[in-house]
């Protein structure tokens, strides 16, 4: 068997779909993209489109390292989303091949579900009880919501009791059997960080996602990490199992690689398996479409040291089109009592809607990152 084509489909409302096609008629699917880089990451996907095609594309192994190891340059986003979209495709065709998901090829499964999460409002939470209250009738157990909007280094007593006020809120709704993430999203200096994570503690949050900005490092994290008990979960901007180690040296509870950003399948694999030597869980960051959710899925069931999967149907990003909307089928994603189910399906476990996506990628995209300033006209981080 031989790859034969690489294609790529920008959908709404942000994702980028890649379709690797081989002589025997078997394709696989993946995710590469960055979120408002989308078209950047597509012209590196055909950049190493020269590396793949002609090649057998069961020597999954073989081609990570190639696709990692080929270029002097490498790592950081684009190239390791890039990378990761090959990766989701030809685990997606190995598992086709042998008739099998590929959460048999890593291993077998290790649980018979997987506990997801879903999103409560957007980036400046408002009726944040109301959102609570909408996703536990649809029966998840465990919410995220951000933080904050744009905040100072040194915020107003104001503004650090509003996020500890959104908190409380989520938490009556959730009750004490039921779990709360909050996400900082970097916006926050070490500094508030270090006093919100403080606050914070009597709501008991699942965990606190990217207090700091990853480009802060370790020491930053381990400041944070040690002024409270508060479990501290950081991830999505890290790109190789490089990377997170010093955030695991630093204390870091939760490990959050993107399957579309880390590496893919084969990465999250080995950077699960050093979490798991610190004691430390994974909950991959997963906000984008059905092709990422589908590996991380996969990933999940064969992970000992998994914890929660995000996902992202309605989430405050996707205006406009849902990951469902490219399936044939989407009842792999039927959510029951905040589980998924563990998929049967070959491969990845999902059937693309080929004729949907070609559509989809004749509007495309352009979706950028907001641009956020604070009240004296300085950049804020989003």
């Amino acid at each position: 068997m031989k790859i034969t084509d690489v294609e790529t489909f920008l959908v709404a409302p942000r994702w980028l779909f890649l379709k690797l096609s081989t002589d025997e008629g078997v394709v696989g699917w993946g995710e590469p993209v960055v979120e408002g880089r989308a078209e950047t990451v597509r012209a590196a996907v055909h950049e190493m489109a020269d590396l793949l095609v002609g090649q057998d594309p069961l020597r999954i192994e073989e081609h990570w390292q190639v696709l990692r190891r080929a270029g002097f340059y490498r790592g950081g986003p684009v190239l390791s989303s890039a990378a990761a979209g090959y990766d989701q495709a030809l685990w997606d065709i190995a598992g086709k091949v042998r008739g099998v998901p590929v959460h048999e090829l890593l291993g077998g499964p290790v649980r018979d579900r997987v506990r997801v999460y879903s999103w409560v409002g957007g980036d400046r939470p408002t009726n944040v009880g109301e959102a609570v209250a909408a996703q536990v009738e649809q029966g998840f157990t465990a919410v995220k919501m951000n933080a904050c909007g744009p905040m100072a280094a040194i915020a107003t007593p104001a503004e650090a009791q509003g996020v500890l006020d959104r908190a409380r809120e989520a938490r009556a709704v959730l009750g004490p059997h039921r779990d709360l993430a909050i996400d900082f999203h970097g916006r926050v200096s070490p500094a508030m960080a270090r006093r919100l994570v403080r606050m914070l503690e009597e709501v008991q949050p699942l965990f606190v996602e990217e207090p700091v900005l990853p480009e802060l490092g370790g020491d930053a994290l381990a400041s944070v990490v040690a002024a409270s008990g508060v479990p501290i979960a950081t991830g999505e901007r890290l790109y190789s199992r490089w990377e997170f180690k010093p955030v695991l040296d630093a204390g870091v509870a939760v490990l959050q690689p993107d399957p579309s950003h880390a590496g893919g399948i084969s990465e999250l694999r080995r950077i699960a398996a050093l979490a798991e030597v610190y004691g430390a869980s994974i909950a991959p960051h997963c906000p984008l479409g059905p092709i990422s959710l589908a590996a991380s899925l996969q990933v999940a069931f064969a992970t000992p040291n998994f914890l929660i999967q995000e996902q992202s149907l309605r989430i405050h990003y996707n205006g406009g089109a849902e990951y469902t909307d490219y399936l044939t089928d989407s009842s792999p994603f039927d959510f029951v009592d905040g589980y998924a189910g563990r998929p049967s399906g070959p491969g990845l476990g999902v059937e693309v809607d080929e004729v949907a996506v070609r559509r989809a990628a004749e509007t495309g995209h352009r979706w950028r990152s907001p641009l956020w300033r604070h009240d004296d006209g300085s950049v804020a981080e989003w």
